[in-house]
């Protein structure tokens, strides 16, 4: 098989930064095991496999081990990807389907994604996690949840893998209030599905946005995801939805033969 395939770095501007995604292009259906041997090979937290349909893309999303539910990034990139190649209109709305229901994508001045929210409830851990001192712990259908007391508390975090990973579901997402121009801040570890740590998580801000427009009072935030490349989101929560809104650049071009 012959497949164009990308390198994307999202939610930033700038290249080498955000977080990098593969975008595979397909143009027939592709078996899952080879999609999940491509992503292995790509070695980028997600990569994202797009095929038209009558209605509008079929979108799945692979870490280097698994496929997941959902991942905002690499749909972002999918999306940056369809518009950049002329695939898609830049007036166009991508309309993505996905293991997590339709899912869209538009481009004005940033790139905005329609997301289910994903919110937590309250629920302890089954274990402490090493170095971590909650103010509060849950989960949502795909991760778990900790909040701490401060931005230092989040940027000084030394992860044990090991004892995250032994917490299950997909991953782990720690935050705290955040100062100035940020509403709040994160980091994002999934070693259980294959990603230490996620330098920019999408998904993650779908449940981080409920929780922290509830705690704020405000429906419009600004998040800092605090990884050593680091990333902004700007999150807006609208009930049952966020938007989730970034930027894009295109850093690798080139094709599978394989």
């Amino acid at each position: 098989m012959n497949a164009p395939i990308y390198v994307v770095d999202a939610f930033t501007s700038v290249a080498f930064s955000g977080n990098p995604a593969g975008v595979c292009w397909l143009e027939t259906e592709a078996d899952p095991s080879w999609m999940q041997r491509v992503a292995n090979e790509m070695r980028h937290a997600e990569t994202a496999f797009v095929r038209r349909l009558d209605t509008g893309f079929e979108l799945r999303w692979f870490t280097p081990s698994v496929e997941v539910d959902l991942c905002g990034h690499a749909t972002l990139a999918a999306a940056h990807v369809l518009w950049e190649t002329g695939r898609l209109g830049v007036e166009q709305i991508a309309r993505f389907h996905s293991k997590s229901g339709v899912l869209t994508a538009s481009k004005g001045e940033k790139i905005r994604l329609d997301f289910p929210a994903e919110k937590a409830t309250p629920a302890e851990l089954p274990h402490a996690v090493h170095g971590i001192r909650p103010t509060w712990t849950g989960k949502n259908r795909m991760d778990w949840l900790i909040e701490v007391g401060s931005e230092e508390e989040i940027k000084g975090f030394v992860p044990n893998f090991a004892n995250i990973g032994a917490l299950g579901m997909r991953g782990l997402q720690v935050t705290a209030k955040g100062h100035g121009e940020f509403d709040f801040i994160s980091r994002f570890f999934a070693p259980q599905s294959g990603v230490p740590e996620d330098p920019v998580t999408g998904s993650a801000h779908c449940c981080l946005g409920p929780y922290w427009a509830e705690r704020l009072g405000k429906d419009r935030l600004t998040a800092f995801q605090a990884s050593e490349r680091g990333g902004i989101v700007a999150v807006e929560v609208l009930g049952e939805r966020v938007h989730l809104l970034g930027d894009a650049v295109t850093v690798l071009e080139g094709t599978l033969r394989c």
